[in-house]
C-alpha cells in the first residue's frame, strides 16, 4: 500500500485531501500540530503525525522513522497579524520540510505543493482577459503572495520531484472566511469598495482535491498549474447569488472609495497592534461582528458557483463560502483534468 503524508491536514482543503486519500486506499498520514483541531480527522484509518515545521532538528527526528511515497504540502498561513509570520510559516516551513525529506533520502515519488494565484499579483486585469503564462513576471502585491512565491522558489530549488498548484479563490464546505458579505446582505446592505469593475474567479474545493491527485500521478515535475472553474464572476454578480440564496431581502448597494477602507483598516490596526501592512488592507471588504453561514450544495466536481449556493443556518463553524486571493485570469476549460494538464503553466 502506498503511503501519503498530508500537511495542513486539519485545515479546509487538507481535510478533503485526507478523505480522498482514504477513498483511494492509500495509507494516509495527517500531519498536525499539538493545537490542531481534529474535527475532520476522526476516521480510524487516519495516522496522525505531529510535525514542527518551524524546528528543523525536531522535524528531522519526527520524520526519521517514516518513508512516504507521496507528500501533499498544504500547510500554510493565509492571515497573520505580523507580516513576518507569512514568511516564517509559508517560506521557512516549506524549506524545513523539503530539506528534511532530502536529508533523509526519502524515496518520495511526487510532492504536490499547494501555492496560490496570489503569487502573480494584479496582472492581466484589462479586458478581454487572457490567461497568465510562464512568460509573465510575478508581481505579488501582498505579504501572503510574496511569501508563497518565495516558498515556490524554495520548492523548485529543493531538487525534489515537486509539482505546484495555484488555486484561485477556493470555496466549499468547512470554509470560514466570506460570511461578512452574506451577513451584510442579510442586513439589507451590499457594501462594496472601489468604483472599478471587480472580477473574481473561484474553484470548488473538491475540484482542487481532484487536481492534487492528478498532479501526484500525471503532473510534470517542476511545473506550476493554475486551478479555476473556468468562469469569471463580477463582484456584483457574486452579491446577487448570495442575495438570491437568502430569499431576496430588500437591500441597498453602497460603494465606498478604497481610500476610506484603507483609512479604517489602518486605524484599526494601529489601535490593536501597531502599524498595518498596507498591502493587506485592500483584501478586507466587510467588517461585522456576527456571521451568517451559506452552505454549498453537494455536487459533482466541475460545476460552477451559481448552482452551489443555498441558504443555511449557523452551524458553529461548519460553514462554507469562498476564500483566498481573488484575481481574474480569464476563462479556461470546464474539465479539471483538461484544465490542469493543458494550460501552458
Amino acid at each position: 500500500m502506498k503511503k501519503i503524508l498530508i500537511t495542513g491536514a486539519s485545515g479546509f482543503i487538507g481535510s478533503f485531501i485526507v478523505e480522498e486519500a482514504l477513498r483511494r486506499g492509500l495509507e494516509t498520514w495527517a500531519a498536525v500540530r499539538p493545537t490542531s483541531s481534529l474535527r475532520y480527522l476522526q476516521d480510524d484509518r487516519i495516522h496522525l503525525l505531529t510535525l514542527d515545521l518551524q524546528d528543523p532538528a525536531r522535524l528531522m527526528d519526527q520524520l526519521r522513522p517514516h518513508r512516504f511515497d507521496y507528500i501533499v504540502h498544504a500547510a500554510g498561513a493565509t492571515k497573520c497579524q505580523d507580516p513576518a509570520d507569512f514568511f516564517r510559516v509559508n517560506r521557512d516551513g516549506t524549506r524545513h520540510l523539503f530539506q528534511a525529506v532530502r536529508a533523509l533520502a526519502m524515496p518520495v515519488e511526487r510532492i504536490v505543493f499547494l501555492s496560490s494565484l496570489s503569487v502573480f499579483g494584479a496582472i492581466h486585469e484589462t479586458q478581454p482577459y487572457t490567461p497568465i503564462t510562464e512568460a509573465d513576471q510575478p508581481r505579488p502585491n501582498t505579504c501572503y503572495g510574496r511569501s508563497k512565491l518565495e516558498a515556490e522558489q524554495v520548492a523548485l530549488e529543493s531538487g525534489l520531484p515537486v509539482v505546484i498548484l495555484r488555486p484561485t479563490g477556493v470555496y466549499g464546505p468547512r470554509e470560514h472566511d466570506y460570511f461578512m458579505m452574506a451577513k451584510s446582505i442579510k442586513g439589507h446592505t451590499d457594501f462594496a469598495v472601489g468604483f472599478q469593475q471587480q472580477d473574481i474567479t473561484f474553484v470548488y474545493v473538491k475540484d482542487v482535491v481532484a487536481a492534487v491527485f492528478l498532479a501526484l500521478t500525471r503532473g510534470t515535475v517542476g511545473r506550476a498549474y493554475f486551478l479555476t472553474d473556468g468562469a469569471v464572476y463580477q463582484s456584483a454578480a457574486f452579491s446577487d447569488l448570495i442575495h438570491e440564496a437568502l430569499g431576496r431581502p430588500w437591500w441597498i448597494r453602497v460603494t465606498a472609495p478604497i481610500w476610506v477602507l484603507r483609512l479604517v483598516c489602518g486605524a484599526g490596526e494601529w489601535s490593536a497592534h501597531g502599524p498595518a501592512d498596507s498591502t493587506q488592507q485592500g483584501q478586507v471588504q466587510y467588517s461585522t461582528a456576527a456571521q451568517l453561514a451559506v452552505r454549498y450544495r453537494a455536487r459533482a466536481p466541475g460545476t460552477g458557483l451559481p448552482a452551489a449556493v443555498r441558504p443555511a443556518t449557523w452551524r458553529g463553524g461548519n460553514h462554507p463560502l469562498v476564500s483566498g486571493p481573488q484575481v481574474a485570469v480569464g476563462r479556461g476549460d470546464k474539465s479539471v483534468k483538461r484544465r490542469l494538464f493543458r494550460l501552458p503553466v
